[in-house]
């Protein structure tokens, strides 16, 4: 984790929920078919904070709200300024791979099915995103928490080379 993220305990947030997708699994046993759901669920206050969760169970509603539970439980901290990310960013989590552009305002969100259930939720308005090798929703959504996990904010990174906020600005 990047040194600027930090996790978040969800005491007194307002948080929403978003569901990226639901799959049916099946287990073949000598009695026949049993059926399950899994469901990934992304919640976030809209305002740099999100989080993501997988709940299971035998039924779809269940498994939603399992996977709220299990959403609140990984939220992390991501700087958004004006409306966008920090910087370009790219990441990787299994055979998925995203790319994160910051984008001027007015552009919207730019970004697929899974990816823009994670975007919207943090609070980004203007992102330009790409989703290059898979396509599973479980690997996306990783791949993009990696990605937000490595944003940096720009006052952190001026701090650390030991450069004031007046002199950036200013000269």
């Amino acid at each position: 984790m990047a040194e600027g993220i930090r996790r978040v305990k969800t005491s007194d947030l307002e948080l929403k929920d978003r569901l990226v997708s639901i799959q049916r699994v099946t287990k073949v046993t000598k009695g026949g078919r049993t059926f399950s759901f899994s469901a990934i669920v992304v919640v976030g206050n809209e305002d740099g904070i999100v989080g993501y969760g997988l709940g299971k169970a035998g039924e779809v509603t269940t498994a939603i709200s399992k996977g709220i539970e299990d959403a609140k439980k990984s939220l992390i901290r991501v700087p958004v300024i004006n409306g966008t990310i920090p910087h370009e960013q790219e990441a990787k989590y299994g055979g998925a791979r995203v790319l994160l552009k910051p984008a001027l305002p007015g552009t919207g969100v730019k970004a697929g099915g899974a990816m823009r259930a994670v975007l919207e939720s943090v609070g980004v308005r203007d992102v330009l995103a790409k989703s290059k090798g898979s396509s599973n929703p479980h690997n996306l959504v990783k791949a993009t928490f990696a990605a937000l996990t490595e944003m940096r904010d720009p006052i952190a990174v001026a701090q650390q080379r030991g450069v004031t906020m007046d002199k950036v600005f200013n000269g």
